[in-house]
């Protein structure tokens, strides 16, 4: 991580990012507390979250709109626009002006695919092959750090000051990032021409990414796993209640020990990479979180606490794997749109298990559903790990070809000319 760290380019990528990321994590939970504290309904509060998942929808149109500019320009104008739709929260006063929130939070979410399908090109770009996983890994590492301060300062600056602070601070955040990657300087090809079949251009990374076989078993193997590893967001408050035996308020100190082994994983996560490669190192962040899930079925603090470390771990592992393997596997032209695209097969199956699980733990005993997560769970990590063959440790980035001639936005332009001659 530290050579990485010693690129001045990647510095000033890296201190945009921290503030990004800084600005993201303190809006995340305040947003909902502030819906909650004017409505006095926690689905309306819920519904912010699923307000800011929602724009997955569009992923591969924005994932299109990214891969047709250069990298660095587009960074910052997106963190700029970032910036402007937080805007409307300033004028937030009571119950009628929810619907605001709820606008700039879909909005938000938006804005966050766009963000992170543009850092993967600006990485690439930036970073020789070697040294990705590194620079996927510092990313991860400081984004682990700042859920365990995040959400709790941006909670603390609702309640204290009020909502206008709140939204003035996250754009700060934003201006930063934009103001920061302003002084970066990088050489980038041109953007591709613009096609005249752009439907066939929207559609490019979901098709890249079903014919690169490496691509395609990391996204069935992680998109199983994903199926039900949210039900863990209900399933731990019913393991604080019903076995720990406390209050709901110690559920946020098993975040945090989440949280800690989240800031190890990142550390790991490059030399992971390294030593089992892209596949390998996603197949053992997906596989740990199958035994955290089982340990949890059994209620005893000290148990809680070596299984929610271990389930941190798991993260940053599975999206510095996932993320390098990207990058690795994808042509320049399409990494917009596959990281798009990847992102939204991910997210997806998260969402519908966040709330499936939350259905489920009204229904079924705690201990029973966090046993079948970790079964599932471990199951895709396997089938993962039986893969990794597919990403040898050590191998520098795959030859990848452009996306066949049917695909390709310009070669069907030339191709529709030629027959209309």
């Amino acid at each position: 991580m530290r050579t990485v760290l010693r690129r001045p380019d990647f510095r000033l990528l890296f201190a945009a990012m921290v503030a990004s990321m800084a600005a993201e994590s303190i809006l995340l939970l305040a947003l909902a507390v502030w819906v909650k504290d004017l409505t006095g309904s926690d689905s309306m509060a819920g519904a912010t979250v699923f307000a800011v998942i929602a724009p997955m929808a569009f992923a591969p149109l924005v994932g299109w709109v990214v891969d047709r500019y250069r990298r660095r320009p587009f960074f910052i104008a997106a963190n700029l626009v970032a910036a402007v739709l937080l805007g409307p929260l300033l004028t937030v006063r009571d119950r009628s002006d929810v619907w605001v929130i709820y606008l700039v939070a879909a909005l938000y979410g938006l804005s966050s695919i766009t963000v992170t399908a543009v850092l993967n090109g600006l990485i690439r770009n930036l970073v020789p092959a070697d040294l990705l996983a590194d620079a996927n890994g510092a990313l991860q590492t400081v984004r682990q750090g700042l859920r365990l301060v995040g959400p709790l300062a941006g909670a603390a600056i609702y309640a204290a000051v009020g909502g206008w602070l709140l939204a003035s601070v996250a754009m700060g955040g934003f201006l930063a990032a934009a103001a920061v990657v302003g002084l970066l300087r990088a050489d980038e090809d041109g953007p591709p021409a613009p096609g005249r079949h752009w439907a066939a251009g929207v559609g490019a990374g979901l098709r890249h990414l079903a014919r690169q076989v490496a691509l395609r078993r990391a996204l069935v193997g992680y998109g199983l796993g994903s199926l039900v590893m949210g039900f863990s967001e209900s399933l731990i408050f019913a393991y604080v209640d019903l076995g720990l035996r406390r209050d709901a308020a110690f559920v946020g100190v098993l975040v945090m020990v989440q949280g800690v082994g989240g800031l190890i994983g990142g550390l790991l996560s490059a030399a992971v990479v390294r030593r089992l490669g892209e596949l390998g190192a996603l197949a053992a962040g997906v596989t740990f979180f199958g035994p955290a899930m089982v340990a949890l079925a059994y209620p005893r603090l000290w148990l809680g606490v070596v299984a929610l470390l271990l389930a941190g771990v798991s993260l940053p592992l599975t999206m510095v794997g996932l993320h390098t393997l990207v990058q690795r596997r994808t042509p320049p032209g399409l990494l917009g749109r596959v990281t798009a695209a990847s992102k939204a097969l991910i997210s997806g199956p998260q969402a519908v298990s966040i709330g499936t699980g939350a259905l489920l733990v009204g229904v079924f005993d705690y201990r029973l559903l966090f046993v079948l997560v970790g079964a599932i769970t471990t199951a895709a990590g396997l089938y993962l790990w039986r893969g990794r063959g597919l990403t040898p440790p050590g191998a520098g980035p795959a030859r990848v070809p452009g996306p066949r001639r049917p695909l390709d936005d310009e070669m069907l332009a030339t191709t529709h000319r030629r027959r209309t001659r």
